[in-house]
C-alpha cells in the first residue's frame, strides 16, 4: 500500500533556488536530484502514454522504477494508446495506476457528445477532475512538457507553483533535436499512430493526424486539455 507523506508548502525562495540548482543538470541528474529534495511519496508522475511518452518514462525507469505512474483513462483513448501503455509498462518495469472519471459523469459526456460542443468541459470531467481528486496528496507533480511544443509551454520554468502543487518539468529546455537524438540513441518505441502522421495524441474524438499539437482539437482554438494550465 502506498504511503502518502504530509504535503509540504514550498516557498517562492525555495522554488527560485531549485530552478537555479536544476538548470545546469542533465536529465538523469535532474530526476536523481528530485529524490534528494523530495520524498518519493511526495512525487506525482503522470503519463498520457502518447506519441513519445517513452522519453520521460525511460529516464524514470533508469533512476527509480518504484515511482508510481498515473495514467488518466478518459474512456476515449485510441486502442493503440492502451496497447502502447502495456508495452512501455512491461519494457521499463513501470508501476502504473489508471484513474478515471466518475462513471455517471463520463457516461453523460458520452451520451451528450460533450467533446463536440464544449471540449473544455469534456476535458474537465474526464481528465482534470479525476486528477484533482488525488493531486491534493502530493507536493510536486512531474510532467514531460517541453517549451517548444506550444506558446504556453515556452513561458514555463523547470519548477513552477501551479495552484496548490509544485510542477516539475525536467524536459522543459530539451530541444526537438535533442529529444530525437535521445530517442534514436536509446531506440525508444514510438506510439503506433506516429507512423500514421499523428504527433500529438489524445482522445480519439479530438485527435487527427498533424504536426506536433496541430492535430489536437482540430478546427478549435483549444491547445491544452487544462491539466497544465
Amino acid at each position: 500500500m502506498e504511503v502518502i507523506s504530509e504535503k509540504r508548502e514550498v516557498s517562492a525562495a525555495e522554488i527560485a533556488q531549485l530552478n537555479q540548482k536544476y538548470k545546469d543538470l542533465n536529465l538523469h541528474q535532474r530526476i536523481s536530484e528530485l529524490y534528494n529534495d523530495f520524498n518519493e511519496a511526495e512525487v506525482m508522475l503522470t503519463s498520457s502514454f502518447a506519441a513519445t511518452s517513452a522519453f520521460l518514462l525511460k529516464l524514470f525507469s533508469d533512476v527509480n522504477r518504484n515511482q508510481l505512474v498515473y495514467f488518466i483513462d478518459t474512456g476515449y483513448h485510441f486502442e493503440q494508446t492502451l496497447e502502447y501503455k502495456e508495452q512501455l509498462t512491461e519494457l521499463y518495469g513501470l508501476r502504473v495506476k489508471s484513474i478515471s472519471a466518475v462513471k455517471e459523469e463520463h457516461e453523460f459526456t458520452k451520451t451528450d457528445e460533450t467533446w463536440k460542443k464544449n471540449p473544455d468541459f469534456c476535458c474537465y470531467i474526464n481528465k482534470v477532475k479525476p486528477l484533482d481528486l488525488i493531486k491534493s496528496k502530493y507536493t510536486v507533480w512531474v510532467s514531460g512538457l517541453m517549451e517548444w511544443q506550444s506558446d504556453h509551454r515556452a513561458t514555463l520554468d523547470i519548477f513552477e507553483q501551479r495552484g496548490e502543487i509544485l510542477k516539475f518539468y525536467p524536459l522543459l529546455d530539451v530541444s526537438k533535436k535533442e529529444r530525437n537524438e535521445f530517442i534514436e540513441k536509446h531506440q525508444l518505441p514510438f506510439h503506433p499512430l506516429v507512423a500514421k502522421g499523428y504527433h500529438s495524441i489524445g482522445c480519439s474524438h479530438c485527435t487527427v493526424a498533424g504536426d506536433e499539437r496541430s492535430g489536437r482539437w482540430n478546427n478549435n482554438p483549444k491547445t491544452e486539455c487544462g491539466l497544465h494550465l
